[in-house]
């Protein structure tokens, strides 16, 4: 066999994609020297290994998919006429092996098992944490170019990182910085293609949409060949299993078939899920439903626009591949076949029929396994045959399908304008003169005196960073956030610290301002209390002079925001459960403080709103209403921060505990408060800003123990702070 394989490794080293020159280093090994050199402030030194780990990253990936793909290709079965199926297939499977060991061991000049790096690495490199560090690095270094490029390009994957946001918003505002910086150096042609496709699409610019969209389709199939062989990796233990668990299972380990049966379904389930990864977006969770599919359709909508019936009979064949009942599709092709004549042969793309005709063989392996073998399988594919799945599974996958379905809320807009129900409040902008949806300004909400209160009691009990987890600036350096929350208040007016007038007053306003909301936009469906806040921000003295940044940076507040793409992803960790937001205004004698709202991009300004005492504003949470605050430049900005959702299961339930002392101090005074929040809303509390994710692990050498000594970090030396 060795005398075989010679000229097929020489054959294999010729054709790899890139030959290794000397020995490639493990990229978790570069990555824990390059924190370590970032750590003591060693910037060059930092900057070096963490660029040579990502080049580390990439040419792993590039060797095992051009290793598996050559294998593939190469070592083909030859069964012998009189040897038994075992024999045969393990002679294969051991050729196999031996072809991927040699052209692994030549291209990265050492053994592959060098390169088994842990988990959480491998999240870090997948989430493009090193870039956080490099951005830093090369500021540092005064390389402005390389640390714009650098936060960029960390910033595509991570959009709800709040910190990483500040940081672009202050490049963007930096002189030098050219526009040209912000780019994705981890970017593919597939998303730049297929955007770029739906974008001539959706303007009837069907001939360049073509181009782009065959671009793109190209570029999903070799993706996802590439992710399918990086699937047939080592076996990988079942994660929510407890530890007494694999201990009673140490001495029931499984036969030879059986282990090789629970391995290959494991990585034909990878396969399969290489579909929703090649169809995620860097930066989403959620893909892009019918990948695959729905180029077809699109590329065979624009043939047809542009008159080239032949190929929109093509595509539209190779989508009946995936939905052969659509009634639509079907009725075309009779026009196709019509216009073309009968006689000419339709058929669907040869590599369509190869991608679904395999697909399905994998998923009817998957599902017998699932069937006799035990497991679980969520079939990431809306267009899996109903047939091929078993009885006994049948109604778990329909229970998937619609939770798939569910995930993208196709959200009518409506706006039913209902009386408001408080006289002397006046609607000063409606949706129309913000140049938007849901947008609208009311006036005399509250009055002078009213106002007056509420601001005495901010100064009274305004805990600096309450309600924001006790950070005193929690969206720039250069204000100081005071806040206090519904329950806080009633609390402090118990204990006699503010006056149960003033305290009553805020839960009144807060109240009012639900009820004009309602009724505006909700008649007959309820609004319930989702999180209240009064906060002040106050400009610090000294720190204003060449500021650049934004007092609350632009956001949306149910969903993640995605300017590049054009989106906003209703998914965690957004506030998806958010239904409509308001701010009523305290005061104007300030500087700055304005609302803005944006486009999607988050820099065409669309609407602007300027504070003033009992000025509500009020909008749906959603990505029709990005919006910013500009900074407070001199002065002290007051406001209380409404939040409202539909779902009463997260009202807001320090509100509960609120009205009950309020209740009680009615009842001590035996005066019943009938005024008092008729019909009042209850629900769980909500933090009211994106919430910052918790630290991450930071990277170590596999030979480390996670947590050990030599992994800590402490807290000044993040990388955002070197900012």
């Amino acid at each position: 066999m060795a005398s075989l394989l010679l000229p097929l490794l020489l054959a294999l080293a010729a054709a790899a994609t890139s030959a290794a020159a000397g020995r490639v280093v493990p990229y978790d090994l570069l990555y824990a020297d390059g924190v370590r050199a970032y750590l003591a402030r060693e910037w060059t030194r930092a900057a070096e290994l963490l660029q040579r780990s990502l080049h580390s990253y990439a040419g792993l990936r590039e060797a095992r998919s051009a290793c598996h793909r050559a294998c593939h290709d190469e070592v083909a079965f030859v069964r012998g006429p009189a040897a038994p199926w075992d024999s045969a297939f393990f002679d294969r499977v051991l050729q196999r092996a031996n072809c991927l060991q040699h052209c692994l061991g030549h291209q990265l000049g050492g053994p592959p098992s060098a390169h088994r790096i842990s988990h959480a690495i491998q999240r870090d490199f997948e989430q493009r944490e090193p870039y956080n560090y490099l951005q830093v690095a090369f500021f540092q270094l005064k390389k402005l170019d390389q640390a714009v490029s650098a936060a960029h390009t960390f910033f595509i994957a991570n959009p709800q990182h709040f910190q990483m946001r500040e940081d672009i918003e202050k490049y963007r505002r930096m002189s030098g910085v050219k526009s040209d910086s912000f780019r994705d150096l981890e970017a593919t042609p597939l998303w730049e293609a297929y955007e770029a496709g739906v974008q001539h699409y959706n303007a009837d610019e069907y001939l360049q949409a073509v181009a782009r969209l065959e671009e793109s389709l190209r570029e999903a199939l070799s993706a996802l060949e590439e992710c399918r062989a990086l699937c047939e990796g080592p076996w990988e233990e079942d994660k929510d299993k407890d530890e007494d668990e694999d201990e009673e299972k140490e001495d029931m380990q499984p036969g030879l078939y059986e282990a090789i049966a629970a391995h290959y379904v494991q990585v034909l389930k990878c396969r399969q899920q290489c579909v929703l990864e090649i169809a995620t977006k860097p930066g989403r969770i959620s893909a892009t439903e019918d990948f695959i599919p729905s180029h077809l359709d699109l590329l065979q909508f624009a043939y047809d626009q542009v008159g080239n019936q032949t190929l929109a009979a093509e595509c539209a064949a190779s989508y009946l591949l995936f939905y052969p009942m659509d009634e639509p599709l079907l009725e075309k092709m009779n026009q196709y076949r019509t216009e073309l004549g009968e006689d000419t042969a339709v058929t669907a793309r040869e590599n369509i029929q190869h991608y679904v005709q395999r697909s399905l063989m994998e998923k009817k392996l998957i599902y017998y396994a699932v069937e006799h073998l035990g497991g679980t399988f969520n079939d990431p594919d809306l267009w899996t045959p109903n047939e091929l799945i078993p009885e006994n599974l049948k109604e778990q996958h329909r229970e998937d399908q619609e939770k798939q379905k569910q995930e993208t809320l196709d959200v009518e807009e409506r706006e039913k304008r209902g009386p408001l129900p408080f006289e002397g409040v006046s609607v000063t902008m409606d949706s129309r003169q913000m140049n938007g949806t849901q947008r609208v300004v009311f006036d005399q909400v509250l009055t002078e005196s009213e106002c007056k209160d509420l601001l005495q009691l901010t100064k009274a009990a305004g805990g600096t960073g309450d309600g924001y987890r006790g950070r005193r600036s929690p969206h720039t350096p250069h204000e100081r956030f005071e806040g206090l929350t519904i329950l806080k208040a009633m609390q402090l007016a118990q204990n006699g610290d503010v006056d149960w007038k003033d305290a009553k007053l805020f839960l009144q306003a807060s109240e009012k301002s639900r009820k004009i909301i309602e009724s505006y936009f909700t008649p007959g469906k309820k609004l319930y209390f989702s999180f209240t806040h009064l906060v002040c921000r106050t400009a610090v003295e000294g720190e204003q002079e060449g500021r650049m940044d934004l007092s609350h940076p632009v956001h949306a507040d149910n969903c993640l925001l995605d300017p590049e793409g054009n989106e906003c992803w209703r998914e965690p960790p957004a506030y998806v459960y958010r239904d409509y937001s308001g701010i009523l205004y305290l005061n104007d004698d300030f500087q700055g403080g304005g609302l803005f709202f944006t486009e999607l991009d988050t820099v065409t300004v669309t609407a602007k709103v300027y504070p003033k005492c009992g000025r509500l504003v009020a909008f749906s949470s959603g990505k029709d209403n990005p919006h910013g605050v500009w900074a407070v430049s001199h002065g002290r900005r007051c406001a209380v921060a409404l939040w409202y959702t539909h779902s009463e299961e997260y009202a807001e339930k320090e509100r509960v505990k609120a009205e009950e002392l309020m209740e009680q101090r009615a009842a001590e005074q035996d005066k019943p408060d009938g005024q008092l929040l008729q019909g009042a809303n209850h629900g769980s509390r909500s933090s009211p800003e994106s919430p910052v994710p918790s630290d991450r692990a930071r990277p170590t050498s596999r030979r480390q123990k996670p947590g050990s000594d030599g992994t800590q970090h402490p807290k000044e030396l993040q990388p955002r702070d070197e900012f």
